[in-house]
């Protein structure tokens, strides 16, 4: 029976992927600190599966190397899907983000290293981000009606776009992304780098700082106020979890082709949309309008990013099914029967917050 490790296992897109190959009948290995709001609703979905038999749960942290070298041991494919994951959160604390994610990522590098064998070669998907490529000014962009785009890029952002890491968060998932790019260079290891746009779905527990379409989507379920930071015309790409993981058992499934590789992913220009248009959205769905405010613009906020898409679509015969109003109105009626879990988790956000 393969194994398959996911680091962040009880996270959003880890613990999406750990219930998909466990159907697969996979043996997964979940590996999370639960620090994450949500994280331990999470777990108990995941134990809720029909084949939690192969599940194993490991609580621990990627900051510790030694808590790594067994499983890395263990593993015929690995998501790597733990780390810090908010701009806000890496500016406020910087430290704390780089021992997430560029010390972590280094951590399961040379745990899987160290267990390299001729027989022993797992493969590695790497969830990157697009903030790699920093505010892209060169391309430069402008108003066009009610949203934000390119000068240039009609087919959206490639993976030959110059990396710029701005923010701290961009830095410390690019350190990580280069060192996994690297690692299949010098050392033949079956590393695949996936530069995420926005991954959206059900049991998203989306807050203010990351996850903004969940967060909106969960904010108008429950009437909560929401504050938009900029003028709400920026655009993005997005794609449905379901989409995502489907792009995961492909590369793992074609490790000949994609190792050593780098892929843009997201919806493309045909899933990309405003905070705007999110808002008119959701208050169809909703039957009324939302409670909306705006605010400055956030340090490393984006004006557009939009994937290009096409390397998926050419090696891999990938592509998106899932629309922009199908995937939202999953979210929003699984949100809508899942308040005590969405309570549950705010709940969970109020005890981590500063008291004044």
């Amino acid at each position: 029976m393969p194994h398959l490790l996911v680091t962040g296992g009880a996270g959003f897109i880890g613990s999406h992927t750990v219930r998909r190959f466990l159907d697969r009948g996979w043996k997964v290995t979940a590996f999370d600190n639960l620090s994450r709001i949500g994280s331990n609703l999470n777990l108990d979905w995941l134990r809720s599966h029909s084949s939690s038999t192969n599940l194993t749960f490991v609580e621990g942290d990627v900051r510790e190397y030694d808590a790594l070298l067994p499983l890395a041991a263990a593993a015929d494919a690995i998501l790597h899907a733990a780390g810090q994951t908010a701009v806000t959160n890496s500016v406020n604390n910087p430290r704390h983000d780089f021992e997430a994610n560029a010390l972590g990522t280094i951590n399961l590098l040379e745990a899987v290293r160290e267990n390299l064998t001729a027989t022993h070669n797992p493969v590695i998907i790497y969830t990157s981000t697009n903030k790699v490529y920093g505010a892209m000014e060169e391309v430069g962009t402008y108003l066009d009606g009610d949203r934000y785009v390119y000068r240039g890029l009609a087919e959206g952002v490639a993976e030959t776009q110059p990396l710029d890491f701005h923010s701290p968060y961009g830095c410390s998932k690019g350190t990580g992304d280069q060192y996994m790019r690297d690692y299949s260079r010098i050392y033949g290891m079956r590393t695949i780098v996936f530069r995420q746009s926005c991954i959206y779905g059900v049991w998203q527990f989306g807050v203010e700082d990351q996850g903004w379409l969940a967060y909106f989507t969960l904010a108008a379920v429950l009437g909560l106020p929401i504050t938009i930071f900029g003028d709400g015309m920026q655009v993005r790409d997005v794609l449905y979890i379901d989409d995502l993981v489907d792009a995961y058992e492909k590369v793992i499934d074609q490790s000949a082709i994609t190792s050593g590789q780098i892929y843009n992913i997201g919806g493309g220009p045909t899933r990309a949309i405003t905070l705007l248009d999110l808002i008119a959205l959701l208050g169809e769905l909703r039957g009324s309008p939302l409670d909306t405010t705006f605010d400055d613009w956030r340090p490393g906020d984006q004006r557009v990013y939009v994937s290009n898409i096409s390397k998926m679509q050419r090696d891999l015969g990938w592509q998106p099914a899932i629309d922009v109003a199908s995937g939202v109105r999953r979210l929003y009626e699984w949100a809508q029967a899942n308040r005590s879990l969405l309570t549950q988790a705010r709940n969970q956000l109020a005890e981590k917050e500063p008291r004044a």
